[in-house]
């Protein structure tokens, strides 16, 4: 009871306690969870054809909703607790008002902040979560869901956590000196790896739906795409961890890359195929948020804007000439909504370019070492953030193939759907469908009729005919239904 009194005592007026920066890291950490849920929900419901619009969005849902549980349960620990291993802390909860209310710190980084606990806990679960949220970006429209919940918190401990602790929890990345703003590597290098990885274990979407993606709901998308840039103002101002000057410049740096890289890609898109394209931009936009996220506080404004053209054309390259042409991307990795190229490719990027253009005031601003980058002779910086890319890359495509092989072949879980739900999409995994325009609600809950439904869709794709009365397929033709000439089942 003691213990307990002096707790609320020195907590009444916390001398460690800046009112200001917790404002805005709480405040940054929403626009962070705002990018999630709903932006990239709602990007990814417009971005992907109608039947896949829920499903989408539920992967995005579901992992946003696991990673936190895990997260205060034992995850938060291995990424920023006290020293188990050079790349993880020990794992644990943070669950009592004991360890929340109190100063933050990073313990292994002998970092301390002026906000609670509790505070830092979800800023960073927020990164934790868009992290597994950008994966599903790969995996849309054929991934088992029930594979995906497994897959969610295995990879959140095994692969996220580890890449967290040793770039930011005080790990031998850390201590290297390898510069990583706000999560270029930790974050997109590692989800756009691990994007492609999965990719490969899980097997392509069906012929069809790979020949003709076409998005269902252009502004949908569009909405979310506003969300995300603007979010980004938290992703990267609230890394300081304070309402510092680094955090002002971060946040005008990242806007200052996103849009002179939007610009870049669209301008390719005219020169290559005389259009500009909205769709293009978009990515353009994603490719200059990613690739100056570990630079943002690090470099200049002029920084910015090289960093903004690289991002514009060299994942434009990647995307458009090695994504259409070679037949790794074709035939090998369907990547669905091509996070290899705007995250994995954006991402490390971003991190070489980071150790050429740091500025010695923006690592002295961030509490970095004050070396800078090779503009400012110190050409390590280089060959360090090279080294740190290696280990991202080469940890996730290990653990990443290991916990894939681990639901299939362990869970006894297929990775992914079988080809009859590929067909039918939304309707056949969760019994509903998106857009409900009319007075028709048997798609909003699995009923006789909805299965029915399913099989007539399975039936055309097969050249049958279906029997009302018990859904069963039938070569003959069938009273009150006849085939027009376009080879669709009409039922009178």
């Amino acid at each position: 009871m003691a213990n307990v009194t002096e707790l609320i005592a020195n907590l009444e007026t916390p001398e460690w306690l800046d009112t200001g920066d917790n404002a805005w890291q709480l405040t940054a950490a929403s626009f962070v969870a705002l990018q999630s849920v709903p932006g990239l929900c709602m990007l990814y419901a417009g971005i992907v054809k109608k039947k896949w619009a829920i499903n989408s969005m539920f992967m995005a849902f579901y992992a946003f909703a696991a990673v936190l549980i895990c997260w205060v349960i034992w995850a938060y620990k291995i990424a920023f607790g006290e020293y188990m291993l050079p790349f993880a802390g020990r794992p644990g909860p943070v669950l009592t008002m004991g360890e929340t209310i109190v100063q933050s710190n990073l313990a292994s980084a002998d970092l301390l902040q002026n906000f609670p606990k509790a505070t830092m806990i979800y800023f960073q679960f927020v990164f934790a979560a868009i992290t597994l949220v950008l994966i599903a970006g790969a995996f849309l429209a054929r991934m088992n869901f029930t594979a995906w919940m497994v897959f969610v918190p295995l990879w959140l401990t095994f692969s996220y956590c580890v890449g967290a602790y040793s770039l930011w929890g005080g790990g031998f990345l850390f201590k290297l000196g390898v510069l990583d703003y706000s999560g270029g590597y930790v974050i997109h290098l590692s989800s756009g790896t691990a994007g492609f990885v999965g990719a490969w274990w899980i097997g392509p979407r069906l012929k069809q739906d790979r020949e003709n993606f076409q998005p269902n709901n252009v502004a949908l998308m569009m909405l979310g795409a506003g969300i995300l840039w603007i979010g980004w103002n938290g992703f990267n101002g609230g890394d300081p961890y304070s309402a510092s000057p680094d955090a002002g410049v971060a946040v005008l740096h990242t806007n200052i890359c996103a849009a002179f890289s939007m610009l870049t890609w669209t301008a390719m898109d005219i020169i290559f195929y005389r259009k500009p394209s909205i769709i293009g931009a978009i990515n353009g936009m994603i490719t200059g948020l990613v690739a100056i996220t570990p630079a943002a506080g690090f470099v200049a404004g002029w920084g910015a804007i090289i960093i903004g053209f690289c991002s514009g054309t060299i994942p434009w390259l990647s995307m458009n000439i090695a994504g259409k042409k070679w037949s790794l991307f074709t035939h090998h990795v369907d990547d669905c909504l091509g996070v290899t190229h705007t995250h994995a490719v954006a991402g490390a990027l971003g991190g070489f370019l980071t150790g050429l253009f740091a500025t010695t005031t923006g690592t002295y601003a961030f509490g970095d070492a004050i070396n800078g980058g090779a503009i400012e002779g110190n050409g390590r910086q280089v060959w360090v953030q090279i080294v740190g890319a290696l280990f991202v890359i080469g940890w996730n495509v290990v653990w990443t193939s290991l916990i894939m092989m681990f639901i299939k072949y362990v869970c006894r879980i297929p990775l992914r759907m079988s080809d009859e739900m590929l067909i039918i999409g939304d309707d056949a995994i969760h019994g509903e469908e998106a857009y409900c325009f009319n007075d028709d609600v048997d798609g909003l809950v699995p009923t006789h009729t909805t299965e029915l439904r399913a099989q007539e869709k399975i039936a055309v794709l097969h050249g049958r005919d279906i029997e009302e009365g018990n859904g069963q397929s039938s070569s003959d033709d069938s009273p009150g239904k006849e085939t027009g000439t376009d080879g669709v089942i009409k039922i009178d």
